[in-house]
């Protein structure tokens, strides 16, 4: 990148909105999985969107790379600038542009943290439902890219859901609009491919959410079991009851032992934990939490507590949304992976980790959105031991292959990004990718936009279409291919 170039940027978006000195770039080289740095060559802040549009018609006419980026929360890779690339931040993007309670949406800017929403929307007791953990922090147009989830996902469903349109900035500059403000629209779902594709097919510059409105009660059951295994069985129970529980989140007893660590929110020393949380009218909830307090009870609860107040309540989840940053408490380093599994694979699942972790030499934390079988296994490790850091990495990537097997994927909230793109081909048949490829080149033929992403190995928009053919070492077994 010339001087000239950094000339034309600057006069985009001032000596502020660009960030180019070593010291201050540090700061940019990786999102929350640290395990991969990448320097960006600069750092631009844009304030609007016409400034995004000139930033990227630059990029587009020099080829330049460039990566979004939110608050850099994610825990993939998604963020990590790549090699000669520039990111762009839209931190300084961050209105709140339009609340409209009649139709219950909401029009906000990328760099609007998510628990901003609901604060804005709460006096009318509406509130947005997709709920990271991190959702104190991280950015709504972060959230799109990952098609972030959270608790309260089981019921509510993730942001995709909650999605109703999008203005987006193409790699060659160009603006569009997908979806829109009416529920439903004509043509392709092009918003649903949009929401979750990981910032490969442009930048989100303004977003219409859909708000809800608050239930009339909201009521949260904690259960101690044995074991993980019993939890998961009062888990199956309660939903081959019939009941859609707004959350039922699982912890193992080292994630257990981290959240008190870190926030003592007074959880019984168990093997498993579930906090079931019901919402609605307050005759079917007080019905159904009962219901959910005989399963709990058949299955071997030793302890059962429902929190008595909002204040109660607040610290039953502040312990399970602390969970990844708390797990630092008793490991000096660790990796939190994201896998999905049926439900019913739960008990054989999480037998294999504790077998493959006992092998490995390394303990594994648990913590599950345990209604839609989503995992997150934190893989703990000390980097100071040799060899322990990579004795980590194949033991989750083997967690994410115990995944596929049971018939589950390779993420459920946390994307793709950097770190699973070699699992893909695990996951996907080379057609599979070849076909989400030229997706991704219909709106980036250049790959320009988060190039490195996702896929497993480079695939150039301009290459010739037709059947894989391996290569003789992949027939015969001595190589593999990524």
């Amino acid at each position: 990148m010339d001087a000239s170039t950094l000339k034309e940027f600057r006069a985009i978006v001032d000596d502020r909105g660009l960030i180019t000195s070593p010291e201050e770039l540090h700061t940019y080289e990786c999102d929350g999985l640290t395990n991969f740095r990448v320097m960006p060559r600069a750092v631009l802040l844009p304030i609007s969107v016409e400034q995004v549009r000139a930033i990227v018609r630059i990029c587009h006419r020099e080829r330049i790379p460039f990566v979004a980026r939110g608050s850099g929360t994610g825990l993939s890779g998604g963020a990590l600038p790549v090699h000669n690339g520039i990111v762009i931040s839209l931190a300084r993007m961050n209105r709140i542009l339009e609340i409209d309670f009649l139709n219950a949406r909401a029009v906000v800017e990328p760099g609007v943290i998510n628990l901003d929403v609901t604060g804005r929307v709460a006096p009318e007791e509406y509130f947005y439902a997709p709920d990271p953990s991190s959702q104190s922090v991280c950015s709504i147009g972060g959230n799109v890219a990952e098609n972030s989830g959270g608790a309260h996902c089981l019921k509510y469903g993730f942001t995709t859901t909650h999605v109703l349109g999008l203005e987006v900035v193409l790699p060659d500059g160009s603006l569009i609009h997908l979806g829109g403000k009416t529920l439903d629209t004509p043509g392709y779902d092009l918003s649903g491919v949009f929401v979750g594709s990981e910032g490969t097919l442009g930048i989100a510059t303004k977003i219409i959410l859909r708000i809800v409105k608050r239930p009339e009660c909201i009521r949260t059951l904690l259960a101690a079991f044995p074991s993980t295994n019993d939890a998961g069985a009062a888990v199956s129970g309660i939903i081959a009851a019939g009941m859609l529980p707004a959350a039922i989140e699982m912890m193992d007893n080292l994630a257990i032992q981290a959240a008190e660590a870190a926030v003592h929110p007074n959880y019984p020393n168990c093997g498993g934990l579930l906090l079931v949380e019901l919402d609605g009218p307050v005759a079917e909830v007080e019905s159904l939490m009962t219901h959910v307090d005989e399963i709990c009870r058949t299955h071997g609860a030793s302890e059962i507590r429902m929190a008595q107040s909002d204040a109660e309540r607040a610290l039953f989840w502040k312990g399970r949304k602390s969970a990844f940053a708390a797990v630092g408490r008793i490991s000096p380093n660790y990796i939190v992976q994201d896998g999905v599994i049926p439900r019913t694979a739960l008990p054989q699942v999480m037998g294999e980790i504790a077998r493959i972790s006992q092998e490995a030499g390394l303990r594994v934390a648990n913590v599950f959105h345990a209604g839609d079988g989503n995992l997150h296994p934190l893989v703990l490790y000390d980097r100071r031991i040799p060899g322990q850091e990579k004795a980590a990495e194949t033991l989750s990537f083997k967690i994410l292959e115990l995944c596929i097997a049971a018939g589950g994927s390779i993420t459920g909230e946390h994307g793709v990004g950097e770190e699973k793109k070699s699992m893909m081909s695990k996951m996907f048949a080379e057609p599979d990718l070849d076909t989400m490829q030229r997706v991704r080149c219909a709106f980036d033929p250049f790959l320009l936009s988060n190039p490195t992403k996702i896929f497993p190995r480079p695939r150039l928009c301009g290459e010739t279409p037709g059947e894989y053919a391996p290569h003789p070492l992949e027939t015969s077994g001595i190589a593999e291919r990524f």
